[in-house]
């Protein structure tokens, strides 16, 4: 796999989700500062409403913003075993019932979702319980985490 078009792939899907976001925070913006949604009593809520919903789409706004630029900072880099897993790999792991899962280890965009070469790729991050248990592990080095009180087990497959 191309982790370099995966990388480039990643920074315009989060590019794409902010100009989205942007669009749609200055329409709620709009929303509450419209002069037909000033309360009427104090039962009209509307206005409040759709001030509630433009302060949360300005915080995700921020949020994209910021995984973005953290994203376009980190160096991507060939694999070395002498480090083991770190920020920019691509990692395939096979967990204890057989099934695969590909990651890319990011500093920021935890979950994002890239359906790459025909593979569906999962953005992690270091602060997740499994994106920390990678780190520094190499290809056949077997992981354990705690998830909901169920251990769960993995197999490192591939470096990138």
């Amino acid at each position: 796999m191309n982790k370099t078009a995966l990388y480039q792939q990643m920074l315009e899907k989060l590019a794409f989700d902010l100009d989205v976001l942007q669009r749609a925070a200055q329409t709620a913006y709009e929303a509450a500062t419209h002069e037909e949604n000033i309360a009427e009593n104090k039962y009209d809520t509307l206005g409040l409403e759709a001030s509630y919903l433009a302060t949360g789409q300005a915080r995700r706004v921020e949020e994209i913003r910021q995984a973005l630029k953290h994203c376009q900072a980190m160096r991507l880099g060939p694999f070395s075993a002498a480090h083991g897993v770190q920020l920019g790999a691509l990692v395939r792991l096979e967990a204890e019932n057989g099934t695969e899962q590909w990651l890319f280890l990011a500093p920021d965009a935890a979950g994002l979702k890239l359906d790459h070469e025909g593979h569906a790729v999962t953005v992690i991050t270091p602060r997740a319980p499994l994106g920390a248990a990678l780190l520094g592990k190499q290809v056949d080095d077997e992981l354990q985490i705690n998830v909901g009180g169920a251990v769960q087990g993995f197999v490192v497959c591939e470096v990138d």
